[in-house]
């Protein structure tokens, strides 16, 4: 049964609720970088990039690919990583996706995965190749088990983008 709402304050709640979900929950991905977990090879997939994914590729129509600057900066600046990399490769991957929903006439799930993967591995290698930039030499092999973690763990984060979505949207 479908719930109306009856008030103002209802409707402003339900519209807050309906914009900073989406934000809040990509800005708590990024904040999982601070996870008090010690490996000798990056283990923890990027979480803030997978949500960001999920929630654009759940529902494109929420965000324009602006919303990478400022996500990618609250990513870097929680990260540790050069201030900038997550800006650009965010803002980038968004704007490749607008682009590839030009041009595609559907998407199923399958669809979504694959680009989400594509993602998530030029995401992941660029921020790599990014970061030697600055002189140091890492091995890009080094990041692979992180890159296959990432994009098999790619679908429980569009089920809980979809859980979410239900809650933030009255029906």
């Amino acid at each position: 049964m479908a719930r109306r709402i009856t008030s103002e304050r209802e409707f402003r709640v339900a519209l807050l609720r309906a914009r900073a979900v989406p934000i809040v929950t990509t800005m708590a991905g990024s904040a999982c970088a601070l996870l008090p977990i010690v490996t000798s090879w990056p283990a923890l997939p990027p979480l803030g990039l997978l949500m960001l994914l999920a929630w654009r590729l759940l529902r494109p129509e929420i965000w324009h690919a602006w919303i990478g600057l400022p996500l990618g900066l609250f990513d870097d600046l929680l990260s540790g990583q050069t201030p900038g990399t997550s800006m650009f490769l965010w803002t980038v991957i968004l704007i490749i996706l607008d682009f590839v929903d030009a041009q595609l006439l559907w998407r199923d799930y399958w669809i979504d995965w694959l680009i989400a993967t594509i993602a998530i591995i030029a995401g992941i290698s660029l921020g790599y190749w990014l970061s030697g930039l600055g002189g140091t030499e890492a091995s890009l092999l080094v990041a692979v088990p992180q890159m296959i973690l990432s994009v098999l763990s790619f679908p429980v984060t569009v089920r809980l983008c979809r859980l979410l979505d239900t809650w933030r949207l009255p029906s």
